[in-house]
Formats: structure tokens, C-alpha cells, sequence
């Protein structure tokens, strides 16, 4: 019998883990500014939100994002399914709803079967028909090792949009996903176990969550992908000009997700997260698992929102800037 085909196999970094790293990132883009439209720019690259927006009329914004990664579990389907939620969560995560979608698949045809593809573009349109959102074709190219994603049209009022530098000194900060999904991930990749939790977690929308943000007046969040909790917190507080507070205890995990730091499970990316932010976070008592949890590189992770979400987890707050632009405690 055939062995099945092992995706990760093929994946120098798993899912978000594979982003380059946000300190090159921000250095790479230094200086650049947009190319100007006739549409008014609503949201750009300056603090590095999660999707750019142009305004069509006073009542609608037009929320346009790509986003692809490298293989991130075996499983075709769960792939795509995964990388779907994971594109569409940039819309969600500015207060927008997902209209139309393109496929971006890169794939090594003469090492991988189409038949493999072909899952991968099913769980992409399995997830993206959940949304509401249409599929309609896309891009795809013949590379050296396989990636997927999507690229995101959708729609927000102006006067809904979440961003980066809305936040204010006083509000709670809440989560609406556990962490853990990269370093189970990297577990996965390694030794071929399974982990059905954080498939659900990954292959999950942030639409419901995203409705209830907007529902309870939230202006202010982000979503939590390969930078980790930290990372993406860090570029809160500085957007906003505020300090995030983090109260480590608060935050969930899934099952497994400390065992898998304990064993050595953590990514590169992982570690570089937390080396980006290390200097201008005040770490407290807060030990090394902890930290390398926190700035865990997460896959199509849960909202990050300033105020507070039925179902979320309050883990935090926003503080007037003080010294450092994140607290743990």
C-alpha cells in the first residue's frame, strides 16, 4: 500500500510560522508609501492592519486582503479549509463581511498528485461557501513547494471599521480563540500525531465573533496569526499609542499546547516573535513557557479586540503608555 503523503513534509515553516519576520518585515517596508487611487484610502500600511480599505460612499468601505502559507497539517482538506478561515479572518477582524474570493495555490506537479490540490481547493470552498462568501477562480502556479490561500474582497461601514490605533486607556482587552495551535502544529509536523482540537479552532470563522465586536461598539483589535498574542499586541499598543497590559493566567490554551513547549515544539518563528518584542516588554514573573506561549506563531487564531465579546476571555488591558509597550503580570 501507498504510505499517505505528508503535507508538512514539504513546508520549511508551518502555516503562519512561515511569515517573514516581523522586525525584516517592517524594515523591508520602511519608507514605502501607497500608490495613490481616486478612492479615498481609509486604511493603509501605516500601522500594519489587518487589511486595506478604500471608501466607496459614505455608508461602505471596500476591505480588500491576500493571505497564503505553506502547509500546515497533512490532511488536504483540513488545509484548505484551515487557510480559508485564515484569509477571510483578515475582513472579519476589521469589522467587515467577506463578499467575493479568489484561489492563490502554488503547488509542485511533478512531486505532489493534482488529485491533492484538488482536496486542498475543496476544503477552501467548503469554508469560504460557510462565510457566505463566493469562490470564484483565481491564480494558481507551478513552484517548488505547495501554498494556499486566498485573496478577500468584502465590505464594512466606515463608521464600524476595526483598526489598529482606535484603542483607549481603560478598556479590557479580550480573546476569542485559545493558543497553542503553533507549537501542536509543530508537534504534528514532527511526529505525524494529531491534534483534532486545533484543527477545529483553526478551521473556525472569527464571523461570529467579529459580528458580536461590531454589535458591541468595538473599534479597536486585530486578529492573532503568526506574530503570536505578543507580537500582534505589541502593534496594538503602538498604533494606539497605549500599553497593553497582559495578565498571563487569564489567557486559554488547548490541551496539549504546554506539553508541546515542555518537549521542544517550538517553531523558529516562534522564537523570533518573542526576541522582536522582548525589548519593550516588561516580562514580570512570567517564565519561559509562558512566553514562548504568548508569542506562539498561530494559525487563523481568534480575535484580539479592545472592549469586551460574549464567549471571549478577558486577558488584559489597555494602559495609558508607560515605559514599555507590553506588561505582563
Amino acid at each position: 500500500m501507498t504510505e499517505p503523503v505528508r503535507l508538512t513534509r514539504y513546508a520549511r515553516g508551518g502555516g503562519c510560522a512561515c511569515k517573514i519576520p516581523p522586525g525584516e518585515l517592517e524594515a523591508m517596508v520602511a519608507g514605502l508609501a501607497p500608490a495613490s487611487g481616486t478612492a479615498e484610502l481609509l486604511v493603509g500600511i501605516d500601522h500594519g492592519d489587518d487589511a486595506a480599505v478604500v471608501r466607496l460612499d459614505e455608508c461602505t468601505g471596500l476591505v480588500s486582503t491576500a493571505d497564503f502559507f505553506t502547509p500546515v497539517v497533512d490532511d488536504p482538506y483540513d488545509w484548505g479549509r484551515i487557510a480559508a478561515a485564515n484569509a477571510l479572518s483578515d475582513v472579519y477582524a476589521m469589522g467587515g463581511t467577506p463578499l467575493v474570493a479568489l484561489n492563490l495555490l502554488c503547488w509542485p506537479r511533478d512531486v505532489l498528485p493534482l488529485d491533492l490540490a484538488r482536496e486542498v481547493l475543496r476544503g477552501g470552498q467548503d469554508v469560504a461557501r460557510q462565510a457566505g462568501c463566493h469562490l470564484a477562480g483565481g491564480h494558481s502556479v507551478d513552484d517548488d513547494g505547495p501554498k494556499y490561500g486566498l485573496a478577500v474582497t468584502g465590505v464594512v461601514r466606515p463608521d464600524e471599521l476595526i483598526t489598529l490605533d482606535a484603542g483607549r486607556a481603560g478598556l479590557p482587552l479580550s480573546l476569542t480563540k485559545p493558543l497553542g495551535v503553533g507549537v501542536l502544529n509543530t508537534r504534528h509536523k514532527a511526529t505525524g500525531e494529531t491534534f483534532p482540537e486545533a484543527v477545529a479552532t483553526m478551521s473556525t470563522l472569527n464571523r461570529d465573533a467579529a459580528r458580536a465586536a461590531v454589535a458591541a461598539g468595538i473599534r479597536c483589535g486585530t486578529d492573532v496569526t503568526g506574530f503570536g498574542l505578543l507580537g500582534h499586541a505589541s502593534k496594538l499598543a503602538r498604533a494606539s499609542r497605549l500599553t497593553v497590559a497582559i495578565d498571563t493566567a487569564r489567557v486559554p490554551y488547548l490541551a496539549g499546547a504546554r506539553e508541546a513547549v515542555r518537549d521542544g515544539y517550538v517553531s523558529g518563528g516562534s522564537r523570533r516573535n518573542l526576541d522582536w518584542v522582548t525589548p519593550w516588554t516588561d516580562v514580570g514573573p512570567t517564565g519561559e513557557t509562558d512566553r514562548l506561549l504568548l508569542a506562539d506563531a498561530q494559525t487563523s487564531g481568534g480575535l484580539l479586540v479592545a472592549g469586551e465579546v460574549p464567549g471571549a476571555t478577558v486577558i488584559g488591558e489597555l494602559l495609558p503608555r508607560g515605559e514599555h509597550l507590553l506588561l505582563l503580570r
